[in-house]
């Protein structure tokens, strides 16, 4: 079943990687951890401290999408009569389409094309919250402030714990049912401060660098993506050296062709990979929330 996307966020949150060779079958990418310490050292001494490097290999291979338009003489006269521009009004739905194919790669993958997204990889860390809600449940809406911000504390802090402090995360998703109670659950009855607004200013990332953390809601993707099809929380550093999005062809039209005698297709390709999750310590998925 083909789900509609409100708006497209693979953009802002996950960074595209378009410098592979268009019609490559496959894009090789190594999943990186590294150690080393640095020391005092003397200038007649011989034993610089060296840093070490692991890496493991992947391969994710390139498969290509198409969607396109068609038009014939009949309907593009009767568009002309009326003043419409029936041609752009196609084209501009089938890059939203192709969007939203790119966007489902992008967040969940595609099981058919063995590929997984930035929601659901194997490789991240996925933890459950203290189940001391009411009623001993797990999820948000079950926990006043302070425990929902240690929740999500927890998560940044294990990032910066896990990768030795090279990495704190900075982007948060969340359901978006998870993040409209957040953005409307006032604090008490009396301030008009919500636990987003609490959140945003507290968590330790923001207190910790002075940055503010990006919180962003998904519709779809995240309502059943943890453990037992429960809603899960990602928490990440959005850099190209933690995730990336293999793009080697982005969306375009090919030449009009006749495809009828009256009948004309304009078909639309791209050609793109699964998620690399470079840094798997970099990411975290919160489960049960």
């Amino acid at each position: 079943m083909s789900v509609r996307l409100i708006y497209i966020q693979y953009p802002a949150l996950i960074p595209v990687d378009i410098s592979a060779p268009e019609w490559i079958n496959s894009v090789t990418y190594f999943s990186m951890d590294g150690v080393g310490k640095a020391d005092w050292f003397s200038g007649k001494a011989q034993d610089v401290a060296h840093v070490e490097l692991t890496r493991e290999k992947f391969e994710t291979t390139v498969a290509m999408a198409a969607i396109g338009y068609r038009y014939d003489l009949d309907e593009l006269g009767k568009a002309q009569l009326l003043g419409m521009n029936l041609s752009a009004d196609k084209a501009n739905l089938a890059r939203r389409v192709a969007e939203e194919k790119i966007e489902q790669v992008a967040f969940a993958g595609d099981t058919a094309k063995g590929f997984t997204g930035l929601v659901n990889a194997t490789t991240p860390t996925a933890t459950t919250p203290p189940a001391d809600g009411t009623g001993s449940a797990t999820t948000f809406a079950s926990k006043d402030p302070d425990k929902i911000l240690r929740d999500i504390n927890a998560q940044l802090t294990g990032i910066a714990s896990g990768t030795l402090g090279r990495d704190m995360a900075d982007t948060l998703l969340l359901p978006y049912t998870v993040l409209l109670d957040l953005s409307t659950r006032r604090l008490d009855t009396v301030s008009p401060t919500t636990i987003l607004d609490w959140i945003e200013r507290n968590n330790i990332y923001t207190r910790s660098t002075g940055q503010p953390l990006t919180v962003r809601g998904m519709f779809s993707f995240l309502d059943t993506a943890g453990a037992g099809s429960t809603k899960r929380m990602v928490a990440y550093r959005r850099s190209p050296e933690v995730v990336k999005l293999h793009m080697p062809m982005p969306f375009r039209f090919l030449p009009a062709w006749q495809a009828g005698p009256m009948l004309f297709e304009v078909p639309g390709i791209f050609r793109l990979g699964g998620v690399d999750i470079r840094r798997p310590k970099s990411v975290r998925y919160l489960d049960g929330i």
